[in-house]
């Protein structure tokens, strides 16, 4: 695979591709955007492309000279508001080849001069700074340039933030590093002022069915679009459809005053994200009286029953409540006070 492959990306790529097209590589970036839609893969082709046996010129490093700044994310990438010379036709001869030795071994995490680092127990610590800065200290081995991808870059913690500060603000020569982020928001603004960010927008419906084709099966095709919500990787990294019963069957216990199913902060976070989906199903059932703008489309009969005698006005209160506790989960809050409080809110204003 190579950048030309990436799906939905679009502006993103054509970004990417007008960097290096320019031949003016910044030291430090941060891709940004929601889990499963491309990032990392982008990261990693990047990668290739910049150290490519069979790529143009040598790329000349700018420092931390930023790009021009990007408006919102919309759906599939990036609109208007950009550099055009940044821009180039998605057929670059500066894409990877995905056939010499460099491009391979980067491919299988095998290349000297590329590492990839991601957090241990939720966590980045200070001691996976001091390993990226022990891989940066050396001089290329086989690469024009070393490169670090940091995943997830936003579960640093105060110490490796501090430490991985100095990093960015005196790169090693020869040396790139990417991060990575689905909420950028929580990096220190030190850390983001120093990356040029390139954002990643939400994949179209086509977009994800072509990244889905053949990974999944035909007749969950539709439901399995919808459920990833432009981001196919989540429906490649798990069964979306086990995980829904996994909720259910929890949501039906909550309204049914059983006690707290929740096992891990991961389950209450995934939890909410997927409560707030059924939410707004339920206002959209409300707005509409159709199903065809569902996320969960099969379940459009159970959500009409659910909210018959709920007003929208209090549909989105829930959820605006909800969301704001979902917020709150990264403070460790108390799983059975969450679990007892939230099942109270919705069997009051759901008239269970």
């Amino acid at each position: 695979m190579s950048l030309k492959n990436i799906v939905g990306q679009e502006k993103a790529v054509e970004i990417l591709f007008g960097i290096m097209k320019r031949h003016r590589v910044a030291t430090s970036y941060l891709f940004c955007g929601e889990p499963g839609v491309g990032k990392k893969t982008a990261a990693i082709n990047f990668a290739k492309a910049l150290n490519c046996l069979k790529g143009r010129n040598e790329l000349c490093v700018m420092g931390n000279e930023s790009l021009p700044p990007q408006p919102p994310l919309t759906k599939g990438g990036i609109t208007g508001g950009v550099d055009s010379s940044l821009i180039t036709h998605r057929s670059s001869p500066f894409d990877a080849c995905d056939e010499c030795e460099s491009c391979k071994k980067i491919e299988t995490g095998a290349h000297p001069d590329f590492l990839i680092v991601s957090p241990e127990e939720r966590q980045i610590r200070i001691e996976e700074i001091r390993m990226i800065d022990e891989a940066l200290s050396f001089k290329p081995f086989e690469g024009r340039k070393k490169i670090v991808v940091v995943d997830d870059a936003d579960t640093m913690n105060i110490s490796a933030a501090n430490a991985f500060l100095k990093t960015l603000e005196e790169p090693p020569e020869d040396s790139i590093i990417i991060l990575i982020s689905s909420k950028p928001d929580r990096l220190p603004d030190t850390i983001r002022s120093r990356c040029s960010r390139i954002n990643f927008g939400l994949l179209s419906p086509e977009s994800c069915r072509h990244v889905l084709e053949g990974k999944i099966p035909a007749e969950s095709m539709e439901l399995v679009t919808r459920l990833s919500m432009g981001r196919p990787g989540t429906a490649l990294s798990g069964d979306l459809l086990e995980e829904r019963m996994w909720f259910l069957n929890l949501f039906k216990s909550m309204l049914n005053a059983e006690k707290d199913g929740w096992t891990s902060r991961e389950d209450m976070e995934r939890w909410f994200e997927l409560v707030l989906t059924i939410l707004r199903d339920m206002a959209v059932l409300k707005i509409t009286g159709g199903n065809s703008g569902l996320i969960h489309i099969d379940l459009h009969e159970y959500f009409s029953k659910l909210s018959k005698f709920t007003d929208l006005k209090v549909i989105m209160n829930i959820h605006n409540e909800l969301n704001q506790l979902k917020n709150l989960l990264m403070f460790n809050l108390n799983k059975s006070i969450t679990w007892n409080y939230t099942a109270s809110l919705l069997r009051k204003e759901l008239a269970i």
